[in-house]
């Protein structure tokens, strides 16, 4: 998701986007941990959403 996007977003669907973001995360990382997986940078890319969700929610929450 781009930054606009996100910033489009109400302040319940953020929370709501990073409870399932932060769960997708756990799920690659113990999959990853399991055998590896195809394409790592997948978890990179789930913690840059998340913290990109979070910082939009503490802007928005200011």
């Amino acid at each position: 998701m781009k930054y606009a996007e996100i910033s489009s977003l109400a302040i319940e669907e953020l929370k709501e986007k990073i409870k399932i973001e932060q769960e997708n995360l756990r799920k690659l990382k113990f999959a990853h941990t399991i055998s590896p997986i195809e394409n790592p940078t997948k978890i990179k890319n789930t913690r840059r959403l998340i913290a990109r969700l979070e910082t939009a929610l503490n802007v928005k929450g200011s």
